[in-house]
């Protein structure tokens, strides 16, 4: 007859006549038990655990591999709110979607109500964690390298430099993509080019402009730096036609938008007039009204692969893995030959 109240695996060491640490065994490492305990054995505390319907404690069992089975999830920037949902959504999507494959649950680190979000600050839950996922546009020097020189398992989505060894992540191929969607104007009869957007800042900003200017070859040239996002679209678009550019390369789709609108404020059409190409794909609640020429970031599989390689990191790779993932084309309806004028 089974104990009263809930059951432990002293009861059913107990009621199958093996020891504590036999029903431990069995429970948590089948693989090591089936070598080590005699299939008698092993039937009769199976036959014990059906019989009382006993289920093991999921934290008793996580601790006796030595981890949680919890995966953390930082971000320096706020993961929800609209004005950001298109740029994270993506990343959670992948992320939740390979922890909950490989069998592990998510811890989203948002320090909420803090201006100066911390991943070593004094309340962090991280330990919580078995390893962290780190994300942002933008991260702190000093924890990044406090990580890299540190034991504690993590993985950056997001190529990073170099912060006192190197950094495991998983980013976009942008200076390959960029390169392509420039050699393509080029090809179209595109020289004369505006830029739209910083050549400095977070990895991801710096690679798209090495991009741009790898694949800016003679006679093509630039003609329009203009390093700041969100001007006003009267100010891009009255520069553009002071230099004659014959086409905009654009860093951020909302400059775009706005850009194009103008456009047909004016008179004016794209391509026809001019040429707008976007550094990667952006996702809006609302559609854009147009296709732009731009090429797909993949961010739920960056997310999935950064999960799959936090985990093997977790359950005991050495390996420093570093992976940029390609970035697919997209067509559009923004990039054609320039009116010969």
């Amino acid at each position: 007859m089974a104990p009263s109240g809930r059951l432990t695996q002293k009861d059913i060491a107990r009621l199958a006549g093996v020891s504590q640490a036999t029903v431990s065994l069995v429970l948590n490492d089948a693989a090591a038990a089936a070598g080590r305990i005699p299939q008698e054995t092993r039937e009769k505390v199976a036959r014990v655990i059906r019989d009382t319907g006993y289920v093991a404690d999921p934290v008793a069992r996580r601790m006796a591999k030595g981890r949680n089975q919890i995966l953390g999830v930082f971000t320096y920037e706020p993961a929800f709110p609209s004005a950001q949902a298109d740029f994270f959504t993506p990343f959670l999507l992948g992320i939740e979607e390979a922890a909950q494959d490989l069998g592990y649950d998510l811890l989203l680190l948002t320090g909420a109500g803090s201006a100066n979000k911390k991943i070593f600050a004094e309340n962090n839950r991280l330990r919580l964690a078995d390893g962290c996922l780190v994300l942002g546009r933008d991260f702190d020097r000093d924890e990044l390298e406090r990580l890299v020189s540190g034991s504690y398992p993590f993985v950056a989505i997001g190529r990073r430099d170099d912060a006192g060894g190197p950094v495991p992540y998983v980013g976009g191929a942008y200076t390959e993509a960029t390169a392509r969607m420039v050699e393509r104007a080029i090809s179209l009869r595109h020289r004369r080019f505006a830029f739209i957007g910083p050549a400095t800042g977070a990895e991801s900003t710096r690679d798209r402009w090495q991009g741009f200017e790898e694949a800016l070859l003679a006679p093509a040239e630039l003609v329009l730096h203009l390093k700041q996002t969100g001007l006003g679209a009267d100010e891009m678009l009255d520069a553009i036609a002071s230099t004659r550019a014959t086409i905009a390369v654009m860093t951020e789709l909302a400059d775009a938008v706005r850009l194009e609108a103008l456009v047909r404020e004016r008179g004016l059409t794209v391509p026809a007039d001019f040429s707008i190409l976007v550094l990667g794909s952006h996702y809006r609640a609302e559609p854009t009204g147009t296709r732009f020429t731009s090429y797909v970031i993949p961010r739920e599989e960056m997310g999935r692969e950064a999960t799959r390689m936090l985990v093997r990191r977790i359950e005991g790779s050495d390996a420093l893995e570093q992976r940029l993932l390609p970035c697919e084309p997209f067509e559009g309806e923004t990039l054609a030959s320039p009116n010969q004028r």
